[in-house]
């Protein structure tokens, strides 16, 4: 695929001024935008000689930013684009052009992934930074969860979608020419029917009934738990006569079979991972949580406990959010799990020093983050004033440095952080990741931040002006 620039536009030989103004902040960003650095992110993913010409990348840049900035779908972001005059000047799409396909839009964001995001958001930095835009007097540091696009996971729940998702795998390979006259047992209204049993069960409010509903509850879902084996059992007869009739299938009927092939495959295997974390917990065993497969088709979600009082266990993944005075985020970060968060504060520092060629002079995070040794290493990086909460009771010396003014001064500020977070959450995206998996989450969160830096470093361009 080759990177293209796209021609001139013919919108001032046939519109008025007046009618192809754009708004002051797209007005900005464009400017700000109109840069070849944001080009070098995706040259590793392109080639001049082989594959069809893609769309221009700075087309790709601008739509991708009105998704974000605006929370629109694919469809709907090229549906609006296509609609209004002023957005199609600003993703520099011509008068008689056609806009992008949103399954080109989706296709090279996932091409291109988290290093093609990231690679944006330091450019942007970098040349904020040029810009004497980027202050690094004092910093802040705050984790929050971004929610994975799972329903609330149950054991029968995974195992009854399991059995189903299974059954029509397999159809879909017998329509494809693969395992035709293999027998496969859909289970899919028996595993439905006990799933509903189960509700049943569990609205029984009394004490005898609430103590004969546990139990019945663990024997269906142990049977459901031996549906989804027998279901995987199955399936391996399913695969093994379908690889084998691969050979034999041409054409596009070929690719739709070995799709479904390898989409069997996973689907089994993680069916197999369901069945024995159900079985774990029906003997009375506990699961790790680092391990717990909460999802089919999400793997790398985990259920992670933040202590919020609305939602004590979050499914999804770990986020850190590093940002300055100014509310610019300097650094960010996406874990699969519960990490601790404080081996995650000296690495965000230091990809802060490699972005900008400097460390902040101050930094600061919650009780989270209390440890001697993580303010030790940051002093060692160069931070003069690290005001970090300890953990636990803290010693007499330590009380007094806690209770200080200028401590407490930057404790305060530091609660801003939460603020920042809540508003990635609720205008960028970080409420929830529509994307399956660590990496397409990291890069969905990592679009909703350049669109977030993008508007912060317009408004501050124009307020230093």
């Amino acid at each position: 695929m080759l990177i293209t620039r796209n021609q001139p536009s013919l919108w001032e030989s046939v519109l008025p001024p007046e009618v192809r103004r754009m708004s002051p902040l797209l007005e900005q960003v464009d400017r700000w935008l109109d840069d070849e650095s944001f080009f070098a992110p995706f040259r590793g993913h392109f080639s001049a000689l082989f594959g069809r010409p893609s769309i221009p990348i700075e087309v790709y840049l601008r739509m991708m930013f009105l998704k974000y900035q605006y929370r629109l779908g694919y469809e709907s972001l090229c549906r609006e684009v296509s609609d209004s005059i002023s957005w199609r000047i600003f993703c520099r799409l011509n008068l008689d052009g056609s806009v992008p396909a949103p399954s080109t839009l989706s296709k090279i964001t996932t091409r291109c992934g988290e290093a093609a995001v990231l690679g944006l958001n330091d450019a942007l930095l970098a040349r904020a930074d040029a810009a004497k835009l980027v202050k690094t007097g004092k910093v802040r540091a705050d984790t929050t969860v971004v929610s994975a696009n799972v329903r609330y996971p149950t054991d029968s729940g995974l195992l009854a979608h399991a059995v189903t998702l299974i059954g029509r795998l397999v159809e879909r390979i017998k329509a494809a020419g693969g395992a035709s006259r293999t027998v496969f047992r859909d289970s899919s209204d028996a595993a439905t029917t006990k799933v509903h049993a189960i509700g049943a069960k569990l609205k029984l409010r009394t004490a005898e009934a609430k103590q004969e509903a546990q139990a019945t509850v663990l024997r269906l879902t142990g049977e459901l738990a031996d549906l989804a084996q027998q279901a995987v059992d199955d399936a391996a007869a399913v695969l093994a006569n379908a690889r084998r009739a691969l050979a034999r299938v041409t054409g596009r009927q070929r690719g739709k079979l070995h799709k479904a092939i390898n989409e069997l495959s996973t689907m089994a295997t993680r069916a197999v991972q369901v069945v024995t974390q159900t079985r774990r917990r029906v003997a009375g065993d506990k699961v790790d949580s680092a391990t717990r497969l909460v999802s089919l088709h999400d793997p790398d979600a985990r259920p992670i406990v933040k202590g919020r009082l609305g939602k004590p266990v979050e499914f999804g993944y770990k986020a850190q959010v590093v940002d300055n005075e100014d509310g610019l985020v300097l650094d960010y970060d996406v874990k699969t799990g519960n990490p601790p968060d404080a081996e995650q504060f000296v690495p965000a520092i230091k990809r802060v020093r490699k972005r900008l060629g400097r460390v902040p002079q101050q930094a600061t995070g919650d009780r989270g983050y209390g440890e001697a040794a993580v303010d030790r290493e940051l002093e060692e990086l160069g931070v003069t004033t690290v005001v970090i909460p300890r953990k636990g009771k803290p010693g007499k010396a330590r009380q007094e440095m806690e209770h200080s003014p200028g401590f407490r001064e930057l404790v305060k500020w530091r609660t801003g952080s939460e603020g920042r977070i809540s508003y990635l959450k609720r205008r960028y995206g970080w409420n929830r990741s529509l994307a399956d998996g660590r990496d397409r989450t990291a890069t969905w969160c990592g679009y909703g931040v350049l669109a977030h830096n993008l508007v912060k470093v317009a408004h501050l361009a124009t307020k230093n002006a």
